[in-house]
């Protein structure tokens, strides 16, 4: 890569965007665009080097940049200030995460202030609110077919009530997460709409193809994601007589990142909604946005270099926004989305941990922990200044992201294992504890996903059902083990909303047309207010819950050496059924243990002692002190934070 000189740039950028600015505030910028110069160029001429005009496109997208930072308000640049000076605040162990539709949770953005207090009573300061954005009409991939970037949903408020709620939030000490769609728009877009009207810059927003050829070519290795309704990658559409990239659904098309002008397009929006107030981005199915003959078209190269440009950009507009990578991907592709190589603690400041949440359904299902430790023995070490999201459930289905590796290294056949568990957690498994429903059947490789609310999985909902009280206390106490782990891991744990109460699965979207084809929102239910209004009251399964991960959440946030930074290590018991997990590092040693079955399990006090846990240990969980002698017994579904104090 030739050299690149920033001192041009700036002189065209001070007699540009910058010219209304003072001194102090033309230097702040200066100073952030020469640290982050490198990391600018680097990706960009990755993906836009060979063009003969690249200075042009440089300074075009820089230009984007300077104007966003003379737009941010004066609290945002302050607020800018405060995380340059505290750059691992979302690494903290204060840092949870709670997870809702807006509309789920409460009645639109105004109504959400007044549920502030319960966030609080929490302990969350971390609010990610689902699809935000101006969608299609249904059916709309649950708000991710978005047809205008910079207007809000128009059944839950405006722009301005999202600034207004981001300022709130902030105030109280809480962090507001939004989606941004990434790989595609919906076909109503205006982008999409110019491209079908025969708008030809508009139709290289898109992968737009004049017969199947090419699309014939990409099929023989690109995956479908959605086989039961959307086999394909291709739809063609008469009214402009092109085939158009659609991975996800007929109505969602992708967009065509090998045309610079779509990611200024991207750029400018991921800076408009900074200056909302929004302090972390979900970048929505960033794994499928470049698109490569011969290959599956997923975590591509230069796909990590639109996420590098993207976070070199911002952070130099609007240092305190981090981006979170929605990439759900094998573990052998997950860590890259932090960034790898030069680019290293680079990307993505956060991204989620899917495989933990996978393992930990396996454990419980196989009640052995053999799978979940030798898995993340092999998970690389992330970049010291990032961060895992942790999380039990999620809006979307599971996907048995379990490799053959993985498998195959304790002796397992990852296929018949993936098998296992969609049999288990849908209910088909002899004496399953599980309700959740199969979500997209895939006959070429016989995977089948999984829906349902974390309750329902985890047995409360098949022992309420039979009014069985003893299973209904082993179902409480899954919950309770899972968070847990959750909370412990490291990273962000992310709550999803109703999982404090044990909200069960809700059949009632069966009897919704524009829902009824999709299981997903069998998971999806409203927050039963009457339910919470249960969470102070220990003798309800809401209250049991709610005052449980209360409990667990409070003792993680004075538990410093739960930082992000911390290092983790899943370690061998000496007992299958326990899973050990070791936090470690000049802030303190801890050792989770947990037992994951409904059976007492027995830990050797010899293993104990060769972790260094050798004496009397605290357990920070119930306050008391362990022997120093002989073995430790953990009851069903225990687990113990063991410190030596």
């Amino acid at each position: 890569m030739k050299k690149i000189s920033v001192q041009k740039h700036l002189i065209h950028l001070r007699t540009g965007p910058l010219r209304t600015l003072d001194t102090y505030q033309q230097a702040r910028f200066e100073q952030r665009l020469q640290a982050h110069w490198e990391d600018i160029v680097r990706p960009l001429y990755l993906l836009y080097g060979q063009r003969p005009k690249f200075n042009t496109l440089l300074q075009h997208l820089l230009t984007t940049t300077a104007q966003a930072y003379v737009n941010r308000s004066a609290p945002l640049h302050e607020l800018d200030i405060r995380r340059l000076n505290t750059p691992d605040w979302f690494q903290r162990s204060n840092m949870i995460g709670y997870v809702c539709y807006a509309d789920r949770f409460a009645q639109n953005l105004n109504d959400i202030h007044t549920k502030i207090p319960y966030l609080q009573e929490l302990g969350i300061s971390y609010l990610h609110l689902m699809p935000l954005l101006q969608p299609r009409p249904a059916p709309n991939d649950g708000g991710y077919a978005v047809a205008n970037y910079r207007q809000i949903r128009d059944d839950l408020g405006t722009m301005d009530d999202l600034a207004t709620l981001a300022q709130a939030l902030r105030q109280q000490n809480i962090s507001l997460c939004i989606d941004l769609v990434c790989n595609h728009t919906a076909k109503e877009h205006e982008w999409a709409q110019q491209a079908q009207a025969g708008n030809k810059a508009y139709q290289r927003y898109y992968h737009t193809f004049s017969n199947r050829n090419l699309p014939d070519q990409y099929e023989q290795t690109t995956p479908e994601v959605f086989p039961d309704w959307a086999p394909g990658n291709f739809t063609y559409y008469d009214q402009m007589k092109r085939w158009v990239w659609t991975t996800f659904n007929e109505y969602q098309w992708d967009l065509n990142y090998s045309n610079p002008a779509v990611f200024n397009e991207m750029l400018s929006v991921i800076l408009f909604l900074a200056n909302q107030g929004v302090e972390i981005l979900r970048l929505d199915a960033v794994a499928f946005m470049w698109k490569q003959l011969g290959t599956d078209s997923q975590n591509r190269p230069k796909a990590h270099a639109i996420l590098q440009a993207f976070r070199a950009l911002s952070r130099v507009a609007a240092p305190a926004l981090i981006l979170k990578a929605e990439a759900i991907v094998s573990p052998d592709d997950l860590v890259a989305y932090f960034g790898v190589g030069d680019a290293t603690g680079k990307e993505c400041e956060l991204a989620y941990h899917n495989v933990f949440m996978v393992l930990l359904w396996s454990a419980l299902a196989e009640r052995k922990a053999n799978l979940l430790t030798y898995a993340l023995q092999r998970m690389p070490t992330i970049p010291a200044n990032t961060a895992w999201c942790t999380y039990i459930r999620c809006h979307d289905d599971i996907g048995w992201a379990i490799t053959d590796a993985d498998a195959g290294g304790i002796g397992l056949s990852a296929h018949q294992h993936r098998s296992f568990l969609s049999d288990f957690y849908s209910g088909q498994f002899p004496h399953s504890f599980a309700r959740g429903q199969t979500f997209q059947f895939n006959p070429k490789t016989g995977d089948r996903r999984i829906s349902g609310s974390l309750a329902s999985l985890a047995g409360l909902e098949k022992a309420i059902e039979e009014q069985n009280e003893h299973h209904i206390d082993l179902a409480i106490k899954r919950i309770l083990l899972l968070y847990t782990l959750m909370l412990t891991f490291g990273g962000i744990p992310l709550l999803y909303m109703g999982d404090e109460l044990g909200l069960l699965n809700d059949y009632t979207y069966q009897d919704n047309p524009n829902t009824a084809h999709d299981n997903r929102w069998l998971h999806r239910p409203r927050l039963d207010w009457h339910h919470a209004q249960q969470r102070q009251d220990a003798t309800t399964i809401p209250g049991q819950l709610f005052q449980g991960i209360q409990k667990r959440i409070d003792k993680r946030k004075n538990l410093p050496l739960l930082h992000a930074q911390t290092q983790t290590d899943a370690v061998w018991i000496h007992n299958d059924h326990v899973f050990g997990l070791l936090r470690h590092g000049q802030r303190g040693r801890l050792l989770i243990l947990a037992n994951m079955t409904e059976h007492a399990q027995t830990i050797p006090r010899y293993r104990l002692d060769e972790l260094g846990f050798a004496g009397r240990g605290y357990d920070h969980l119930t306050e008391t002190r362990l022997p120093s002698w002989g073995n430790i017994t953990l009851q069903p579904y225990q687990t113990v934070w063991l410190q030596i104090v």
